[in-house]
């Protein structure tokens, strides 16, 4: 039987059938829902799982020979995929426009649409979510990029300064730095621990750019394209496409991330890829 069971951004349901005692994981569709992490302790030992409410067929036929859990329970992200789409895009155009292919304000524009979205979401997915801590915690994640696009729109659009959007983006960081860490150690997500990673690197490199004015435009920019393709669009694509997160997608996504993560580490060693010309008046950043 199990111990304990939490529930994460979705209504789910736990019990037993069979001989046995096998495992029945019954999920009940929700719009919202983007996909399942199930984990089950067996002794010493565990099993992970991952299906979307698509696939809850996944979860029935897992367990066999009887195996029963010990204690487990589910995690799941309340981020919409089409909330991951149009972030992507985003931050696909910020990026462009650190590296000069993209008008300032139009981006700004742009920002302030998708930040607005990115506002309204959560608010949703709380009030029709248990409102559990989990659910909270989740939720929350969304606000970091919501706010975070606002600020950018409202700065592009009325050429504020960008210092105090450089030492929010300093917060956001450490804030992202704890949900990597809460994804590798809590839910044994590496997928979602390399995402959280890349993200606080970016973040950082926003507060180094825009509060302490170091001038790595073009790194930060070519930063920001690679995150905006390997972190949002391309994982919003395979979920649409209904294979985000199978066990094949997911083992390759990991050297994926890793990979775009080595890619950044090489080009700080590479100094033509830093930003050597004068910064233009108006600090700005990309996520």
């Amino acid at each position: 039987m199990f111990k304990r069971t939490a529930s994460f951004g979705a209504v789910f349901s736990l019990g037993t059938y069979g001989e046995n005692g096998k495992n029945l994981i019954n999920i009940l569709f929700n719009p919202s829902l983007t996909f399942v992490h199930f984990i089950c302790y067996i002794g010493t030992g565990t099993k992970s799982i991952f299906f979307s409410y698509m696939r809850e067929e996944t979860a029935f036929s897992y367990f066999k020979g009887g195996e029963s859990c010990e204690n487990g329970f589910f995690t799941t992200t309340t981020m919409s995929f089409v909330g991951l789409f149009l972030s992507g895009a985003v931050l696909f155009l910020n990026g462009l426009m650190l590296l000069g292919k993209a008008e300032a304000k139009s981006v700004g524009y742009f920002n302030l649409f998708v930040g607005i979205i990115q506002i309204i979401n959560p608010f949703y997915l709380i009030m029709t979510s248990s409102q559990g801590n989990w659910d909270l915690y989740n939720n929350a994640a969304i606000f970091l990029f919501g706010l975070t696009y606002l600020y950018v729109g409202v700065t592009l659009v009325k050429g504020l300064e960008g210092n105090s959007l450089g030492w929010f983006s300093l917060w956001v960081a450490i804030i992202a730095v704890v949900y990597t860490i809460t994804s590798l150690v809590h839910f044994h997500d590496v997928v979602n621990a390399l995402t959280w990673g890349m993200w606080a690197f970016l973040w950082m490199l926003f507060f180094l750019s825009n509060a302490l004015q170091k001038k790595i435009d073009v790194y930060v920019g070519i930063v920001a394209i690679v995150t905006s393709w390997v972190t949002l669009t391309i994982p919003a694509l395979l979920y649409f496409l209904g294979v985000w997160n199978t066990p094949a997608v997911n083992q390759i996504y990991i050297w994926v991330l890793i990979l775009a993560i080595v890619f950044f580490v090489v080009m700080l060693f590479r100094p033509k890829f830093y930003f050597n010309r004068e910064k233009s008046g108006q600090g700005v950043q990309a996520l």
